[in-house]
């Protein structure tokens, strides 16, 4: 499943946080999403029913975590691009990454191996 660039944004605060409630989410995405609650509450239970996101309680108290994994998911969304929009039929360099934000360097060798294995 491929994520929209907004569930995408989600999805980075769960990698990096870990599980989180709503409001949570909402505190870390509101700035980058301009969004009300309510939007960040729709499309958090929106990616639950894609399967992006599961949802457990905890005291009462709704709790998100990622279920897609990272790796898999940011090379698809890789792939897609340079086949979309650079027209290339083989995957983007995993060096032109390195300076990611997102990923750490045992994530990118992680990423390196995943998509030549995708091939």
């Amino acid at each position: 499943m491929k994520p929209s660039s907004s569930e995408l944004v989600i999805l980075k605060h769960l990698w990096s946080s870990g599980a989180s409630s709503v409001g949570e989410i909402h505190l870390a995405i509101s700035e980058t999403l301009g969004w009300s609650r309510s939007s960040s509450r729709k499309t958090i239970e929106r990616m639950v029913d894609k399967g992006l996101l599961t949802r457990t309680e905890k005291h009462g108290l709704k709790i998100y975590r990622a279920k897609a994994k990272k790796i898999p998911t940011l090379a698809g969304l890789i792939q897609s691009f340079a086949s979309d929009v650079l027209g290339l039929d083989g995957p983007l360099p995993v060096s032109n990454l390195v300076k990611s934000d997102v990923l750490s360097g045992d994530e990118l060798a992680e990423l390196e191996a995943f998509m030549k294995g995708s091939d």
